[in-house]
């Protein structure tokens, strides 16, 4: 099969930088600040937010947390409140990632870079609105190797991560084979909706999800890496031995092997 033939779909936040706690938790609690609404998230508290999947849902889950409803009175927080927050915590990120304080995955760009080189289609499928995944992938990349790579993202679909929708959706615009496909992820809410639309699954994790379970995942690695900056491999249940960084060829053989029964050969 020629590079024409796979496909490479990144998550978002997380992957492809750390955009949670220096990014997405600064916005939201300046957004917060800015319409004058009396909640400031912890970094503890965010922790636990970052487990449901699209930022208006995370606003709508803190409201609905006894925490923070006394704050509004009886009456709680005006119906449009959520998205007027999330319009002005959008551009909020994006100021932030255009100021370059959020900083990218280590091996993302190369990996971005040497998949488009060959021959790859490259994606990011992401709950993110679109155009804060935009400027992130701008901020990696380039902005003009950022136009090649389509978005899938936000409120494209009804339901979001965990449910496979996104990717789904992914798939049927790229005309990609779900054999041929590998997607990156750092979180168990994102690796399950890759792996429920029948996609193989590579995860980095990120600081917010260093404890979760990955145990269904293709294989697990501390980042995708770099030269100065080598992976290590935390769980490789198909023997890829993906040495130091994760490249094309080494993707290659995991799709490969994730097509086989995964046997005692195959585990550590």
């Amino acid at each position: 099969m020629t590079g024409a033939d796979y496909t490479l779909i990144f998550d978002c936040d997380g992957v492809l930088a750390d955009t949670e706690r220096h990014g997405h938790l600064p916005a939201f609690n300046g957004a917060f600040s800015e319409l004058g609404i009396p909640m400031r998230w912890s970094d503890e508290e965010y922790a636990e937010l970052v487990r449901i999947g699209g930022g208006k849902e995370r606003i709508t889950a803190a409201f609905a947390d006894p925490r923070h409803q006394v704050a509004f009175g009886e009456d709680g927080p005006a119906a449009d409140l959520v998205p007027q927050i999330h319009k002005v915590k959008t551009a909020i990120y994006r100021s932030l990632v255009a100021d370059g304080v959020v900083p990218p995955r280590t091996g993302v760009a190369r990996l971005i870079r040497s998949a488009l080189s060959d021959g790859w289609q490259v994606a990011v499928a992401s709950t993110s609105a679109p155009e804060s995944v935009r400027s992130v992938l701008d901020s990696i990349v380039g902005h003009g190797a950022a136009e090649d790579i389509p978005i899938f993202a936000g409120d494209v679909v009804p339901a979001k991560k965990p449910a496979p929708d996104i990717y789904l959706l992914a798939l049927d615009r790229l005309g990609a084979n779900p054999e041929t496909t590998i997607v990156v992820e750092d979180s168990a809410v994102g690796m399950r909706a890759a792996i429920s639309a029948g996609l193989a699954c590579i995860v980095t994790p990120s600081s917010y999800t260093l404890t979760e379970d990955f145990t269904p995942a293709a294989a697990v690695v501390t980042s995708l890496g770099d030269a100065d900056e080598p992976t290590k491999v935390l769980s490789d249940p198909y023997r890829v031995d993906f040495g130091d960084t994760i490249d094309t060829e080494a993707l290659r053989r995991l799709l490969a092997r994730c097509r086989q029964p995964l046997t005692s050969t195959h585990r550590e």
